[in-house]
């Protein structure tokens, strides 16, 4: 009779299982093996304790289908009550529920935090709608930024002249260009009305067959006078085009000083009854030259060491605004630069300290001369 009753229960276990599978608030167990033995206190309903001293039973393996995931459990030694072998209800304990509360509240919060993250990193990275960058560069903005500009007053066009040439054996053949950017920067700036344009980087250098000038050294580029004449001219009408009054030439090279007065003089002919003015500014080269070796010498410095190419006042500037373009370790030298070096006086005394007082001097000297030749539009 025992054992018709223990074949009873093994069936009616097996079909509670297959029941339960798709309720996810039950963990599922393998059926196993019903005895009359195990089963004789449950019939009777009672409940049998293991004694301690006994063997546990072999724990039971139950796989949660709540969670859709092997996560097994061990059940304890107690064992379980008639019809429901293999089969326990998740009883909510006051302490799984507290659980269970908490590891929701702390997904919803953490969800909430990172949103507010997110929101906060999007606001500080992502510049506002046609605010334009704080630049004065015309190659780093956009056409509607440059249109936004110029209706809002800046109607003044630097344009940047450099030269790719030599300069000796210590500094680098881009000096020009780096230079006259770096001034023309701060020369926008301080006029407040200023934009600056691409630097001219070809100019005339000298003649390629037989070389001339710098072209006798690697590296020097050049064009001749009426090709960068055009390009000026050209240039300068299309700044005109796009609603710029005023244009100005800042050549930081000698050979493009004479190009420069005779191109402005031509377009302003041309501009005489539109408010439209070209400006070639000699004083921004002259304070760099002439300007700076007078102030070097009246702080006693000799006319060997300031000369006239790649020398003291040259090399001084170039430490001050852009410093990797100079090979400090040949400034070191025992012996100063000889001839057929390409650098015209002794550049080993330069330092950035006496750059920046070139730098200043050029800034100031050029702004006072533009802001004369803009108001005096004839």
């Amino acid at each position: 009779m025992a054992f018709v009753e223990a074949r009873r229960l093994e069936v009616d276990r097996v079909q509670d299982c297959a029941d339960a599978a798709a309720l996810p608030s039950f963990i599922l167990c393998e059926p196993q093996q019903a005895t009359a033995e195990s089963v004789a206190p449950q019939i009777v309903g009672q409940e049998e304790e293991v004694d301690e001293q006994e063997a546990d039973p072999e724990p039971t393996a139950c796989s949660s289908s709540a969670v859709g995931a092997s996560v097994r459990f061990t059940m304890g030694s107690r064992r379980a009550a008639p019809g429901m072998a293999g089969v326990y209800p998740r009883r909510a304990s006051p302490l799984s529920s507290r659980f269970r509360v908490v590891a929701e509240y702390i997904k919803r919060r953490d969800m909430k935090v990172w949103a507010t993250v997110l929101w906060i990193l999007s606001v500080m990275v992502t510049p506002t709608f046609g605010e334009p960058l704080d630049t004065v560069f015309l190659e780093e903005l956009t056409w509607p930024e440059l249109r936004t500009l110029v209706q809002a007053g800046k109607t003044t066009m630097i344009l940047p002249i450099g030269g790719t040439e030599q300069n000796g054996p210590h500094m680098a053949l881009g000096k020009h260009n780096a230079r006259v950017k770096m001034l023309s920067e701060r020369i926008a700036r301080t006029l407040g009305n200023a934009l600056v344009a691409p630097v001219i980087a070809y100019v005339p250098e000298g003649a390629l067959s037989p070389p001339t000038g710098h072209m006798r050294f690697p590296g020097t580029i050049t064009v001749p006078e009426d090709v960068f004449r055009r390009l000026l001219e050209s240039a300068a009408r299309s700044a005109r085009l796009h609603g710029f009054r005023d244009v100005v030439f800042l050549g930081d090279h000698g050979s493009t000083q004479v190009g420069e007065k005779v191109v402005a003089a031509r377009l302003n002919r041309e501009w005489a009854t539109t408010p439209g003015r070209a400006h070639a500014i000699e004083e921004y080269y002259h304070a760099a030259t002439a300007g700076f070796r007078a102030l070097l010498s009246a702080r006693g410095y000799q006319p060997e060491e300031l000369g006239d190419h790649a020398a003291l006042a040259d090399t001084a500037l170039t430490l001050a605004l852009d410093p990797s373009l100079v090979r400090t370790g040949l400034l070191r030298d025992d012996r100063a630069p000889g001839a057929g070096s390409g650098a015209d006086g002794d550049p080993r005394r330069a330092s950035a300290e006496l750059g920046r007082l070139g730098v200043d001097l050029i800034v100031a000297r050029t702004v006072a001369a533009i802001k004369a030749s803009t108001t005096n539009r004839r």
